[in-house]
């Protein structure tokens, strides 16, 4: 496939985008952005949201870790349910009891002013770290691909590539967003599907024996229980899992965004459980295509493997140009339904946290929105850059690691709320919330050394752990 079929791909799909955004975007209210006027289809959110947890990264690192992991990343899948049923039960019937439009609202009505402010950073700090690492490894992809081709440099190829999302989003927000996202999340469903097909087909596999060379491959083992010391040890990755649900989705202004534009507390209740079963089945779908795809490599003798087999193989010379095709839909589906989302809910939180815009006039507040969501894509473009200059794959992937630590201060906030009938003395939150994370960051570098024990994704349990016992020491009493 030629970088010029390429760009013709990416100008049509962003064509579509613009498209369904003048039909959404009759209203450029504050309502219709940060809620969509509380009048969305629950179904069309739950399935729009698949795309937006499906990030590029896991677009491309998800079949990538099968090689490593096997199918480990199945027990976090599993943990995902517990989260998500408590996502549904407890943190969404307080979220609309408040009638909030940020979530971290909470933390201002329980704890005051500084523990309110603590949570809106962490999520900002959070997200643009998040995003900009997200777009960051997808616009290299699509440098690589297309734009070196054309001697376009990365520093534009990035400022066209954030340049679309402001144009669609910046009108409506979140009521684009929910019908951009769906179909994004089709787009990227379908290229995994026929992405399976094709190799399946290249392979000379029926569907079944595609299946079957699945299950019986070195790849496919889900469940971990002989070491416990191991970071892929089941009750470790399940319950990291429940936690990084929770964290992640129930504590995540871009997540709950979505659910709190349904109708009601019980159309977001659906949502969410559909949303989680439809998710782990899509989950499970990109293990087995990782399998399918290192079966496949192997069979070739392509020399990839990690983030680069699946473009690798979709690119191959045994693949039809539809598979190559469908591969750039899909990464692009997924890269773009996180970052306009995490675009979206910046510049709401930022709005309401940070800069408490619904005290001002109206005029007033839709410019305020309007000046903060152009200053939100200027920061990404920013740090994208600054990725690119460390270009050091192993700084920047810490980085990341990094910015996921500080879901733990939300997690440690949030069940000292809702678990404990204690105040707290409120201007001591800072000190609690800027030490867990640094600690838990000490704790991964010398856990091996000192207990010869590897701490895996449930390091953001002992985050919360950490802020939580943090906030007993500072209760009122």
């Amino acid at each position: 496939m030629t970088p010029t079929i390429m760009i013709a791909v990416l100008v049509v799909y962003f064509i579509v985008l613009i498209f369904i955004s003048k039909l959404t975007s009759n209203d450029d209210g504050n309502d219709s952005f940060f809620t969509g006027k509380r009048q969305s289809p629950w179904y069309v959110v739950a399935f729009g949201m698949i795309g937006a947890s499906l990030s590029g990264v896991t677009f491309v690192s998800v079949p990538g870790w099968v090689a490593t992991s096997q199918f480990s990343y199945f027990q976090m899948v599993l943990g995902y349910l517990v989260g998500y049923t408590v996502i549904a039960t407890v943190l969404l019937p307080l979220y609309y009891r408040l009638n909030l439009t940020s979530i971290y609202g909470y933390l201002e009505e329980r704890f005051g002013y500084w523990s309110y402010k603590s949570g809106a950073f962490y999520f900002l700090l959070s997200r643009i770290v998040g995003a900009s690492f997200r777009l960051f490894l997808v616009a290299n992809i699509l440098q690589i691909l297309v734009f070196d081709s054309w001697g376009i440099p990365f520093a534009l190829t990035v400022v066209l590539t954030i340049s679309f999302i402001w144009v669609y989003t910046h009108k409506a927000g979140l009521k684009t967003i929910i019908w951009t996202d769906t179909l994004q999340t089709l787009f990227m469903i379908l290229a995994v599907v026929l992405c399976f097909y094709h190799i399946s087909n290249a392979l000379n596999f029926t569907m079944s024996d595609a299946i079957n060379q699945i299950s019986l491959s070195e790849y496919s083992k889900i469940f971990f229980l002989e070491d416990s010391n191991s970071s892929l040890f089941f009750p470790k990755q399940f319950l990291a899992g429940a936690f990084i649900a929770i964290v992640m989705t129930g504590l995540d202004q871009d997540m709950m965004q979505k659910n709190l534009s349904c109708r009601s507390l019980k159309d977001a209740q659906k949502n969410m459980f559909w949303f989680s079963i439809v998710l782990v089945l899509v989950n499970l779908l990109f293990l087995g295509l990782g399998a399918l795809l290192y079966i496949h490599a192997d069979h070739f003798n392509i020399q990839a493997s990690g983030d680069d087999l699946f473009a690798a193989v979709a690119m191959h010379e045994s693949m039809p140009v539809v598979v190559g095709l469908f591969f750039l839909l899909g990464l692009i589906a997924a890269a773009y339904s996180s970052a306009d989302s995490a675009l979206t809910s910046l510049t709401t939180s930022f709005c309401i946290d940070i800069l408490g815009i619904e005290n001002k006039p109206i005029t007033q507040q839709i410019r305020i929105r309007k000046q903060s969501h152009l200053f939100f894509s200027a920061v990404l473009f920013i740090v994208i850059l600054v990725f690119k200059w460390i270009n050091d794959e192993s700084v920047v992937a810490a980085l990341f690691k990094v910015a996921g630590y500080t879901y733990g201060p939300l997690l440690g906030m949030y069940a000292f709320g809702l678990l404990t009938p204690w105040r707290i003395r409120d201007k001591w939150i800072l000190p609690v919330v800027l030490s867990s994370p640094i600690i838990c960051y000490y704790l991964q570098l010398k856990a091996p050394v000192w207990w010869g024990f590897e701490f895996g994704f449930e390091l953001l349990v002992v985050n919360g752990l950490l802020c939580f016992l943090g906030m007993v020491f500072i209760r009122q009493k």
